[in-house]
């Protein structure tokens, strides 16, 4: 991060020198290097610098910025932003003044009351992706064929789904994290993940049916060492390790292609299948504290929010049903 200097319109908590705060930013930048994930380093810049160029737009101050300043901002994005973005916004503004050392405009009260505004006029939910459940991926694996690409493509799917893997998880697997057992149950080492940032390392289940996906990619391909899900050439050229940003692409592609439609598709997400998982471990009777292992959540927030219609038929209302008085 650098230091921004736009012409001063707003009062600022406090009066700091250009040349500290541009000299705290280098040392925290440099203090900070491997702390953190590469995902998250990259957010953090691309929205610093989605603030900064709003505050040059409007000819604002934007570090040291006021809390006034960082209000106008959320009122600005919340008309077109989801509330979660805006709350990842300000996030990243607060984590861009401690960097500076310079006092935390985000922290302030017309700040808060700035997101509670956006919260009661745009809701604080957001938008869920679609859920690849067991049937959609036995059915975009159905639809697949059996070309190379195809290959990857349905031993990619079917470890998403089995070992509930993030994107960046899935593009980091090696072929040495992979163990076959005589039953024909596979098992991964995810060497480190969103709740794993030290890198303990976490095991995952891969289940025969994925097994045999992933058996028939690794053959085809010849993969010995390294990454295990790689990019394919024209011609059947075997590459180096796929991006994050190719994990969405391919599910939707194979979506297309079993039949679902645009609007369907476009509902696809490197977390569907992580969705879709989940709600089928509801819908077969697997119990929370089971749910959250195999997903690798720390907290049960997000299953509730993945699994909230399903659980919603668990109800008391649900289970009188068939005893009440009927209507």
């Amino acid at each position: 991060m650098t230091a921004v200097s736009t012409p001063r319109t707003d009062p600022v908590p406090a009066i700091v020198a250009e040349s500290e705060i541009t000299a705290n930013l280098r040392q925290h930048a440099e203090a900070a290097r491997g702390a953190f994930a590469s995902n998250t380093e990259r957010a953090l810049r691309a929205d610093v610098v989605i603030f900064t160029g709003w505050c040059t737009r409007e000819d604002r101050q934007a570090l040291p910025a006021s809390a006034e300043i960082v209000a106008a901002f959320i009122d600005a994005m919340a008309a077109s932003k989801a509330p979660a973005t805006v709350r990842r916004y300000v996030s990243s503004v607060a984590t861009f003044h401690r960097a500076a050392a310079v006092a935390n405009p985000c922290e302030a009260q017309v700040v808060k009351l700035a997101l509670k505004r956006m919260h009661r006029e745009r809701g604080l939910a957001q938008a869920q992706a679609a859920p690849l459940n067991d049937v959609l991926v036995a059915r975009m694996l159905a639809a697949a064929g059996s070309t190379l690409r195809d290959l990857r493509n349905k031993a990619l799917l079917t470890v998403a789904y089995t070992t509930l893997c993030r994107r960046s998880e899935l593009v980091a697997l090696q072929r040495a994290d992979l163990e076959s057992e005589s039953d024909g149950f596979g098992t991964v080492t995810i060497r480190r993940s969103k709740t794993d940032q030290e890198g303990a390392g976490e095991v995952a289940p891969i289940t025969p049916d994925a097994m045999r996906h992933v058996k028939a990619w690794i053959d085809a391909a010849g993969i010995e060492g390294d990454a295990l899900f790689r990019g394919v050439l024209k011609g059947g050229r075997v590459a180096g390790a796929l991006d994050a940003g190719d994990v969405a692409r391919i599910f939707k592609a194979m979506a297309g292609k079993a039949g679902l439609t645009a609007e369907e598709t476009a509902r696809i997400s490197e977390h569907s299948t992580r969705i879709g998982a989940s709600q089928d471990m509801v819908r077969y009777g697997a119990e929370l504290p089971a749910i959250m292992q195999a997903g690798r959540w720390t907290t049960p927030v997000m299953v509730a929010r993945y699994t909230r219609r399903l659980t919603a038929r668990r109800s008391a209302a649900v289970q009188i049903a068939d005893r009440r008085a009927q209507f």
